[in-house]
């Protein structure tokens, strides 16, 4: 068995995965489909981005696989992404829930038809 160093990237992948209590086998096939993914494009992960997925993606599904496995590997790929490294996703701005003034309180509660409905 060779003692081969751990990369700090893949340290901190396979800490990640320990902390969400994945399973020695998916946490296997993550850090091959990382491998494989780098080798694909001879760099490191951490330099590579979400363009660089969907070629690899599109590489997958060109090379044959099936989709269980492309599926699986863009799981991979995503969690190492979005764990892992901890690229942030753009999210569009939540808008705040309109409040009412209280004026607006009583005209609602003043326009009910009986007390049954101002009760509700």
């Amino acid at each position: 068995m060779t003692d081969k160093p751990i990369s700090p990237l893949r340290q901190r992948m396979l800490e990640d995965m320990t902390i969400r209590r994945l399973k020695p086998r998916t946490q296997a096939f993550y850090v091959s489909v990382v491998a494989k993914y780098a080798q694909h494009f001879t760099a490191s992960p951490d330099q590579l981005d979400y363009e660089h997925v969907r070629q690899y993606q599109l590489h997958l599904v060109q090379s044959g696989c099936k989709a269980g496995y492309v599926n699986q590997a863009m799981t991979a790929l995503r969690f190492f992404y979005r764990v892992t490294l901890m690229i942030p996703l753009t999210h569009e701005p939540r808008k705040l829930r309109q409040v009412l003034t209280p004026e607006e309180v009583v005209r609602l509660i003043d326009a009910a038809s009986g007390r049954k409905s101002v009760a509700l």
